[in-house]
C-alpha cells in the first residue's frame, strides 16, 4: 500500500525534516499518526499524498512513486486536510465536480453519511458552520472510498456528540481493502480507533507498534507509590497515585492509555522500544 524507504526531506536546503525515513502501511488498518505540533506529521501525509515532494529516498503509493502524481495512483488516495476551502456552492454541485477523480466513489455511501451528519445535498458549502463543513469534508473523503485514506486533525472543530459520530462512521464504512492514516495530537479522542500505532518526533518516527503487541508487552495502571529499586518504565503523579506504564512481566490484561502511552514515548523512547525488544 504505502513503502517509503530512506526518505529525505526539508523545506529549505540547509535543514532537513526528515532524514532517511522508513515506513510501511499495509491494508486493513487505521493508523494513528501521534506527535506534538511542529513534529511533521502533517508534511508526512502530504509527501504521502504526492503534495509535496522528497529530495531522495523512495515513497511509493500502491507502487506508483507519490510525487510523480500519476492519476491512477491519485485516484485511489483521498487526501482530508485539517485545513481548506470550501466553495460557495451546493453540496450536491461540490459532489458532481469532485467525485469523477475517484474511480470507486459511492454515492450510496454519501448519502448515508450526509444523513447520519443532518446535512442536505442542497445546502450551500459556504453557509454552513465551521463543524458542518468538517463533517461534509469527512463525509465525501469516506464516499471517495479511495484504498488510502489520509486525514489530518479530523476531529478538530468537532463537537463531544459528533466525534463519537465520526469513530463511529469510521469504524462502519471502513473495507480491508482500504488503509487510513490519521494524523492528530488529540489522542484521547481516537484512542479506541486507531490501530497500528505510530510515533514522530522531531522528524523520526520513534515509535511504530499495534495495540495487540502493546498490551501484551507494557502494563498501563495506577501504582500507590513509586518504589525506589522498582521504577517503571514511565509514570505521571495524579489524584490517586501514579499512572504509570510498567513491562508486562505477569501478563496481565490492562487497557491502553494512549496519551500515558504517546508521553512515555516522547520522553524515553529508547528505553520504552527497548521492553519490546526484549519481549
Amino acid at each position: 500500500m504505502v513503502n517509503i524507504e530512506q526518505l529525505k526531506f526539508g523545506y529549505t536546503r540547509k535543514k532537513n525534516l526528515f532524514s532517511q525515513l522508513d515506513l510501511e502501511l499495509t491494508p486493513g488498518n487505521v493508523y494513528g499518526l501521534l506527535g506534538k505540533n511542529g513534529a511533521g506529521k502533517t508534511t508526512l501525509l502530504k509527501l504521502i499524498a504526492g503534495l509535496v515532494f522528497p529530495q531522495s529516498g523512495k515513497c511509493q503509493v500502491n507502487g506508483f512513486e507519490a510525487g510523480q502524481r500519476i492519476p491512477q495512483c491519485l485516484e485511489d488516495i483521498c487526501f482530508v486536510p485539517e485545513e481548506y476551502h470550501l466553495p460557495a456552492i451546493s453540496i450536491s454541485r461540490y459532489v458532481s465536480l469532485n467525485a469523477p477523480f475517484y474511480k470507486s466513489f459511492d454515492h450510496d455511501k454519501l448519502k448515508w453519511l450526509l444523513k447520519e451528519f443532518q446535512l442536505k445535498s442542497g445546502d450551500k458549502l459556504n453557509q454552513l458552520s465551521y463543524g458542518q463543513k468538517k463533517k461534509f469534508i469527512l463525509a465525501f473523503g469516506l464516499s471517495t472510498s479511495a484504498r488510502l485514506l489520509l486525514m489530518d486533525e479530523p476531529t478538530n472543530g468537532l463537537d463531544i456528540p459528533s466525534k463519537s459520530q465520526f469513530r463511529r462512521v469510521i469504524a462502519a464504512s471502513l473495507s480491508e481493502e482500504q488503509s487510513v492514516l490519521i494524523s492528530t495530537h488529540q489522542v484521547r479522542d481516537l484512542e479506541s480507533l486507531i490501530d497500528p500505532i505510530i510515533i514522530i518526533d522531531e522528524g523520526k518516527i520513534i515509535f511504530n507498534q499495534d495495540v495487540d503487541n502493546i498490551t501484551r508487552t507494557l502494563s498501563f495502571e495506577v501504582l500507590p507509590e513509586i518504589v525506589e529499586n522498582r521504577q517503571p518504565l514511565y509514570y505521571e503523579e495524579g489524584l490517586g497515585g501514579y499512572a504509570a506504564i510498567t513491562p508486562n512481566i505477569q501478563k496481565k490484561d490492562t487497557r491502553l492509555d494512549l496519551e500515558l502511552l504517546f508521553n512515555g514515548v516522547i520522553d524515553n523512547a529508547k528505553r520504552i522500544n527497548q521492553t519490546f525488544n526484549a519481549s
